[in-house]
């Protein structure tokens, strides 16, 4: 079983680079994330015509977000986080998919630094550490996978000197995403491949030539889910297309 995240940047004006990424890997799950358009309008038709079904949460302009399944449509179990009912940002679809609990997530981004958008940051991550633990006392086979807007240490990025203050990089930040893997989660790239260098967000066309880039999005899996990786990687091609996102997609294939 494959299951990938893909940050598409905006799902109508990506639909022919998220088309094409899905007839050329076939991922049976890809969550999106920052779809950037309301429930009403979210396009449908192009994904079910390339054998996918869909559940989503929108938002008009910002964030929203998505599961994609092939065969068997997603259930949705809960659409936004837990820990605060006035939160009216779609950052959270929580479905299952052949009996393994799929999250899409998108963490907020929280620049500047200092502002509001920080601390909405930091609250929202708060929101997260604690209802990832009650996922995983559930016992359910969960996947957590999206765009968390964290550098989780310097070997994450390019050049953490020029990144120093972003908000992806504070320590509050990278504190609660060490949480979420003191709980058991497990980032599936780091699993595989401790120690490389690896990149799912370019800034722009130049940056990817470079491979000037950070890891932002993951694939966290519960214990269980863990113990069946086989293998996880980054479409980072995809980055240097026409008119692309500035992330690439990461996956897993489950045994």
């Amino acid at each position: 079983m494959k299951i990938a995240s893909f940050n598409v940047n905006g799902v109508k004006g990506r639909m022919p680079r998220l088309l094409e990424w899905l007839e050329e890997t076939r991922p049976d799950v890809a969550c999106l994330q920052e779809i950037k358009t309301g429930d009403a309008t979210f396009p449908i038709a192009p994904i079910e015509a390339a054998g996918y079904r869909a559940v989503w949460h929108g938002q008009r302009s910002h964030h929203g977000v998505a599961v994609l399944a092939r065969g068997a449509a997603p259930r949705e179990i809960r659409r936004g986080l837990p820990g605060d009912d006035a939160d009216g940002q779609a950052r959270w679809l929580e479905t299952d998919v052949a009996g393994i609990r799929v999250v899409s997530l998108y963490l907020p981004n929280g620049n500047p630094t200092g502002s509001p958008n920080f601390e909405y940051k930091l609250r929202w991550f708060d929101r997260l550490v604690a209802y990832a633990q009650q996922l995983l006392a559930d016992g359910v086979p969960t996947v957590l996978a999206g765009d968390f807007n964290v550098v989780p240490t310097n070997a994450d990025i390019y050049n953490w000197w020029l990144w120093r203050f972003d908000a992806v990089l504070q320590a509050p930040t990278r504190e609660r995403y060490e949480r979420l893997l003191a709980q058991g989660w497990v980032d599936a790239t780091r699993r595989l491949h401790p120690t490389e260098r690896i990149y799912t967000f370019w800034v722009n066309a130049d940056a990817h030539r470079r491979n000037a880039g950070f890891r932002m999005d993951f694939l966290l899996l519960d214990p269980r889910l863990a113990t069946r990786l086989k293998a996880t990687g980054v479409d980072a091609e995809h980055r240097g297309r026409e008119k692309p996102s500035d992330h690439a997609p990461v996956w897993i294939e489950l045994a």
